[in-house]
């Protein structure tokens, strides 16, 4: 039985430029850094965001962007403490899409790698609701 996600993994060009936009936007902490101990494919490092493993590995940056992303829920309270973190690291933002009343906010934006986040802050059964109305 599937217990839940066992970690994410991101190909990055720079793991110390990656370092810098999770601990900036998401207070992630750097738990291992392979240092020259390369047990995997490349050089690699992992971090913690609350709960959730994120792995990065030394590789090319993807070719292009896409709508692929991984989205990390945040209250309504701390929504506009984050957009304001991401917009002060300066990366990329997509441009707001429209949404229906009570699905929550959302601001989209790309690391320097071109993988897409996410910080919503509503919840899939907000969202069935207010589609079922």
């Amino acid at each position: 039985m599937i217990k839940g996600i066992s970690h994410i993994t991101f190909i990055v060009k720079d793991l110390d430029k990656m370092k810098l936009f999770l601990e900036t936007i998401f207070d992630a902490k750097e738990v291992y850094s392979s240092d020259g101990k390369e047990y995997s494919l490349s050089k690699e490092k992992f971090f913690l965001i609350g709960d959730i493993w994120i792995a990065t590995m030394e590789g090319d940056s993807l070719k292009e962007k896409t709508y692929n992303h991984i989205a990390f829920r945040v209250d309504d309270n701390e929504f506009s403490d984050y957009a304001d973190r991401i917009r002060q690291l300066g990366v990329e933002i997509k441009p707001e899409r429209s949404r229906v009343e009570g699905e929550g906010q959302s601001i989209y934006f790309y690391d320097y790698d071109k993988h897409l986040f996410e910080i919503h802050s509503g919840t899939l059964t907000q969202r069935l609701q207010r589609y079922n109305q």
